[in-house]
């Protein structure tokens, strides 16, 4: 079909609409049109004067009784398709918010698209919106370690604005220089050595230390520790907003594996004042312990300048509502199947399913699919109810994973672009 031609329609011609959209001659019957009388067009050929029609369309001719629209051809072609059928569907090479504008003029809505379309096109949707926002932020994620335009344009101005934009650049970005990579390159290092020191205090030969002695793991904790603080209080020092520095996930992680070695040295210190035995003291050591288990977030730290802890964190912060879901059916199919397998067992002398606790233990590693064997049903209605547990598991288990690896990808796509816009 040309362009301007005219779309001929059998019928009366007085009982035909002639709609000119875009130079494209389109020929409609009026009860066609009628069908959905809340639409744009609908309203028009109801109209009883000019004054009222050129509120509705663009122009209008008396003499050809010709209603005229500025408008996309394309998406009226959709349109029509669906005054005539009663079914609406969109086309991939349109652009979704261009689509979306242009049905909203005609009286339309994306939900009365047909499935078969509204699905794609929601989902388009969502992902021009995901990668429009991390446009226009500059950012690849909310904990993204490159310097924004935006932190830099802020320390202008300030105190020593151009030491401290150096210092930032070189401690936050890895791709800003030689300098910047050699110090990311460091930091990666210390990280390893702190938690291959933190491996190897655990075995029995440096576990135990006699009062007073101090071993070379402990200087290499104490070399780590410095390494970290000094960085961290450097960062500190350069960043444009220090409150919202602090604020960042990457960052509170680097506090809570810093912290512990500091407070621990205080109780400790404390601890040799006091010699005496008493519960204060007991309670002190108690809280050692834990803090000394907090040094497994010096692994954590590995996401300052890893794209793929990175990427999975944002992907779980995406994914809050399908990951809370996760747990909430799993939880729901835990209480369910062990209340369950409860009742089957406890009639059989010999099951160690003796209460419905013991039996969570079991639903735990049942619905996960982990079977350590352990503890298992005797009975056959008990075996019965253990496989369709599995299965549940199985099911539960796998229903998420489809969004969580789009979104995972798109956190990949989106930090691509962001990286070719910045480079040109």
């Amino acid at each position: 079909m040309m362009y301007g031609q005219i779309l001929h329609h059998q019928g009366r011609e007085e009982d035909l609409v002639n709609l000119n959209i875009g130079g494209i001659h389109h020929k409609v019957e009026r009860c066609v049109l009628l069908r959905f009388p809340h639409t744009r067009v609908a309203q028009l050929i109801q109209c009883h004067s000019d004054a009222a029609i050129l509120e509705l369309c663009d122009d209008y001719s008396p003499t050809e009784q010709e209603y005229y629209f500025d408008r996309s051809p394309q998406v009226f072609h959709c349109v029509l398709n669906f005054y005539r059928t009663g079914h609406f569907h969109t086309l991939e090479e349109l652009c979704v918010f261009c689509f979306s504008q242009e049905i909203e003029y005609w009286g339309l809505c994306e939900l009365d698209l047909d499935a078969c379309c509204l699905e794609w096109f929601l989902e388009r949707k969502d992902e021009h919106e995901l990668n429009s926002s991390g446009q226009s932020s500059k950012n690849a994620s909310s904990g993204e370690i490159s310097v924004t335009s935006e932190d830099l344009w802020k320390s202008e101005g300030m105190r020593c604005s151009d030491v401290r934009k150096l210092m930032w650049e070189t401690l936050e970005d890895p791709q800003h220089s030689r300098c910047s990579r050699g110090v990311a390159a460091v930091s990666v290092l210390v990280i390893l050595i702190s938690i291959l020191a933190m491996c190897v205090h655990s075995l029995p030969e440096f576990r135990y230390q006699t009062d007073g002695e101090h071993s070379v793991l402990d200087s290499v904790e104490l070399f780590c520790i410095v390494f970290f603080s000094v960085e961290f209080f450097l960062r500190v020092i350069a960043a444009p907003q220090p409150l919202r520095f602090l604020g960042n996930p990457l960052n509170m992680i680097d506090v809570a594996s810093i912290l512990p070695f500091y407070i621990t040295l205080a109780v400790e210190r404390l601890d040799e004042e006091d010699k005496e035995e008493n519960q204060s003291l007991v309670n002190m050591g108690r809280v050692v312990q834990v803090l000394r288990l907090m040094r497994s977030f010096r692994v954590l730290k590995l996401a300052r300048h890893s794209e793929g802890m990175r990427a999975f964190g944002e992907t779980l912060m995406n994914c809050q509502c399908e990951v809370g879901l996760l747990v909430l059916f799993i939880t729901v199919g835990i209480s369910f199947f062990s209340t369950f397998i409860y009742y089957t067992e406890k009639e059989e002398a010999s099951s160690q399913l003796s209460s419905i606790p013991i039996c969570w233990w079991w639903g735990i590693i049942s619905m996960t699919t982990v079977g350590y064997g352990d503890v298992y049903p005797l009975t056959v209605a008990g075996r019965i109810v253990a496989t369709v547990c599995i299965l549940c598991g199985l099911l539960v288990i796998s229903l998420p994973i489809t969004i969580i690896m789009n979104n995972f990808s798109k956190y990949f796509e989106k930090n691509r672009k962001c990286l070719s816009e910045a480079k040109a």
